[in-house]
């Protein structure tokens, strides 16, 4: 599974990307709104630093307006995908969209009817929203399981991104499930490198190398 970071922090992306682990980053309007900077300055700067796929996401209502919003978009860097909300407009958008070429993720994900929709309109990522299904009671992780069952079944392109991922957890369950990409925000993978017996080794190594160098 890949992993992509939720972010638009630019500080955080460079942190990671020099981890050699980053295949690509979401971002959202908020998390722009929360770097006091424009949706378009920090979409070009990521998408400068990152060699894989960077979503940007449309804010349009109706297909006409998201389809010229997506192109907008599309045009800043060519690892940029458009983020396209699941509904009615929102498939026709994917639809036109790809037949342009244009990429798109389509978010706001929450039953496996909608991921196979998306598909069909042509869309190149899916995102069902996890910890949002958890949220109301259901098993978000069910849905990713599912759809990629579905999607493994007919040999669909589509691929999976789990999203609204609250924990590690969440994270090993959605590689468990299949998904293709786990999209994380940053402070869950902070947690993911570290655990407490791989401290206490590293400290044990250090401290017997620092009785034994000398000799």
């Amino acid at each position: 599974m890949k992993i992509f970071l939720d972010t638009a922090n630019i500080d955080q992306i460079r942190e990671v990307n020099d981890w050699g682990i980053l295949a690509g980053v979401t971002t959202n309007p908020s998390l722009c709104a929360r770097e006091k900077r424009s949706m378009r300055e920090c979409l070009a700067e990521i998408a400068g630093i990152v060699a894989g796929p960077v979503s940007a996401e449309a804010l349009s209502m109706s297909a006409v307006e998201m389809v010229a919003e997506a192109r907008e978009l599309a045009a800043i860097a060519l690892n940029i995908n458009v983020k396209i909300p699941m509904c009615v407009e929102g498939l026709k958008a994917v639809s036109r969209l790809a037949a342009e070429g244009i990429k798109t993720n389509v978010t706001l994900i929450f039953s496996t009817n909608q991921a196979l929709m998306a598909a069909a309109a042509g869309a190149t990522f899916v995102s069902p929203f996890v910890g949002r299904l958890d949220d109301i009671g259901n098993d978000g992780m069910a849905i990713v399981e599912d759809i990629v069952d579905v999607y493994d079944t007919y040999g669909i392109e589509s691929q999976v991104i789990a999203a609204s991922l609250r924990h590690p957890m969440h994270v090993t369950q959605a590689a468990r499930a299949g998904a293709h990409i786990g999209t994380v925000p940053y402070d869950v993978l902070v947690q993911m490198v570290k655990h407490p017996l791989t401290e206490a080794g590293i400290k044990r190594f250090s401290e017997d190398y620092e009785k034994i160098k000398h000799l």
